[in-house]
């Protein structure tokens, strides 16, 4: 989980992360939009894949970046866990 939350913690990745909420995109795709180095952009495809936050598929030449949907869902149940969201009084830990 920290490394999650890690991840969230940098805006370009935030910025990476939205994009792919359209669909899946290459990297270069990816490259066009921001203005880092491509070799910058990969440090944050490592620690968003390193996450689990996104998954990579090379196609021919090309790298296919996806959203994993399951990790984000893991991230907002271990959320909603420590504020007790979606809980009655009764279910309330102490």
């Amino acid at each position: 989980m920290n490394e999650i939350f890690q991840a969230l913690g940098d805006p370009t990745r935030r910025e990476i992360l939205k994009m792919l909420r359209q669909g899946d995109l290459t990297a270069g795709e990816i490259a066009e939009r921001f203005p880092l180095a491509k070799s910058t952009l990969s440090g944050h495809f490592n620690v968003l894949k390193h996450a689990k936050l996104i998954v990579s598929e090379r196609r021919g030449t090309s790298i296919v970046y996806s959203l994993n949907v399951s990790a984000f869902e893991d991230a907002a149940a271990f959320v909603m866990d420590i504020f007790q969201i979606g809980r009655s009084k009764g279910e309330q830990k102490e």
